[in-house]
């Protein structure tokens, strides 16, 4: 048992009986790395932050009248201190803070280590919470699902949000698979990096985009970059060029569901192959080589697990362009095939691989539209889970919207005051049902939520440690 744990144990009953009034005083008292808030910043907290002994920032904000819910998240310390949420959930009572990526990238064990660092740093300054819950957005969702994994003596539950929760490897073989195809039957003679990204990731990511955006105009085109996206298992719903929502596409419009997976791979701010360049690149210098392969996978039967919508669309698109469908298939399966440096999984696998084993409470959220972490990552996830008889522990909700962690406040807070829910009571509600989760979040300035009933497909790179 660490010794936050130890702490907090003792002061739970300090907190149950009435710790609004811990906050000021306890930080005032410490005098430890604690000064004024930020401009921006809501009213009536205090506020705490420093540096953690690897450089990386953290910062905290606790209300006057605190609940004794504190929110650690990867992200925070580099946020305006003017958001939304945080505005939001303050004036709720909880208090919330955590870290920078800013040191550690996608030195994603490090950052995990790094939430109950200032887990600890927070006890110092203010006091034992009654409840620390780990979440974040994106790579802070990720971080925050390895924190439930890696550190259940020091928090309490986790709520990740559109977070890779296919784990560190097989996330980034299933990446792999969609660049791979691309560039296998659609540019094979052209520069194209799959692996081995160069250091002028945005360079590397405007030639993907360009060769992109020239196949789509073309009918032989459109029909493969459908291929790969089903491959890949993106969603067949995208932002458009400026960034702004398309409508959502009727499973039945093969058109609009193949437009939907190119902007899905290449629309928006944050295309799936711009991330597919950039952060390969991060990942590839720390492993110090490639930590992703694809010896032994069958694309065939990967087209075929996909989605129905999706491979009723590359039937279609196939048979308008002229193209064999089962030749390209075939194409794929001859290709050479790319192996993996071992050090470099070893490397990826200690940030991390979920293999299932919950001690605390974790609510997932992801959209069902969202080009980065993908939707099918989140079945890996709960399947990992389930088999390792951990699955009480667990609840998977989506939202159905488009883009990376295009979530409004209101339904950030709904996740969060549901699993406040399940720490008091011991035990789910129906608050974290689609239903209830909307309902909570209709209690926000920001009204309804857009949670849904959904069911991703069988995510097709699962991996769970070597």
């Amino acid at each position: 048992m660490s010794p936050g744990r130890v702490r907090r144990t003792v002061a739970v009953s300090m907190a149950a009986a009435g710790v609004a009034a811990l906050a000021a005083p306890a930080a005032a008292a410490a005098g430890r790395d604690t000064g004024p808030c930020p401009s921006g910043s809501p009213g009536k907290v205090t506020c705490t932050g420093g540096e953690l002994a690897d450089g990386t920032p953290y910062r905290f904000v606790v209300p006057d009248r605190w609940n004794g819910v504190v929110i650690v998240d990867l992200d925070f310390a580099t946020r305006a201190s003017d958001e939304p949420l945080t505005g939001e959930l303050t004036d709720r009572g909880y208090a919330v803070g955590g870290t920078a990526r800013t040191v550690t990238g996608w030195n994603i064990a490090a950052a995990i280590d790094n939430q109950a660092a200032a887990l600890d740093r927070f006890e110092d300054a203010v006091g034992a919470p009654r409840w620390a819950v780990a979440s974040g957005r994106s790579m802070g969702g990720f971080v925050s699902a390895g924190t439930a994994q890696v550190h259940p003596d020091v928090f309490d539950a986790a709520v990740p949000f559109c977070g890779g929760l296919g784990g560190a490897v097989g996330q980034w073989n299933q990446k792999l698979d969609t660049v791979f195809t691309l560039k296998s039957l659609l540019f094979p003679g052209r520069s194209l990096p799959v692996t081995g990204v160069p250091a002028d990731t945005g360079q590397a990511t405007q030639d993907w985009v360009s060769a992109l955006t020239e196949a789509q105009a073309t009918l032989r085109g459109r029909a493969r970059i459908a291929l790969a996206a089903a491959v890949g298992q993106l969603p067949n719903w995208g932002l458009d060029a400026d960034g702004k929502a398309t409508p959502k596409p009727r499973p039945g419009d093969v058109d609009a569901v193949q437009e939907g997976m190119f902007l899905a791979l290449a629309g928006g701010e944050q295309p799936y192959i711009g991330q597919a360049m950039s952060s390969r690149r991060s990942i590839e210098t720390l492993a110090g080589g490639n930590p992703s392969w694809n010896t032994g996978v069958d694309y065939a039967e990967q087209y075929a697990a996909a989605k129905p919508e999706q491979r009723r669309t590359v039937r279609k698109m196939y048979a308008r362009a002229g193209l064999d469908l089962g030749a390209d298939l075939r194409t794929l399966a001859r290709a050479p095939r790319i192996a993996a440096d071992p050090d470099a999984v070893r490397y990826l696998e200690k940030g991390i691989v979920f293999d299932g084993d919950l001690r605390i409470p974790v609510l997932t959220v992801n959209p069902v539209g969202d080009q980065i972490s993908t939707v099918a990552q989140q079945q890996s996830y709960g399947l990992a889970v389930r088999k390792t008889g951990n699955g009480a522990l667990l609840r998977q909700s989506y939202v159905n919207t488009v883009g990376h962690c295009t979530f409004t406040p209101g339904e950030q807070v709904a996740a969060i005051t549901a699993m406040t829910e399940r720490l008091k009571t011991g035990h789910w509600t129906a608050s974290t049902t689609p239903q209830g989760l909307n309902r909570l979040a209709r209690s926000t300035q920001d009204g309804p939520g857009r949670y849904v009933h959904y069911q991703p497909a069988v995510f097709n790179r699962p991996y769970f440690g070597s």
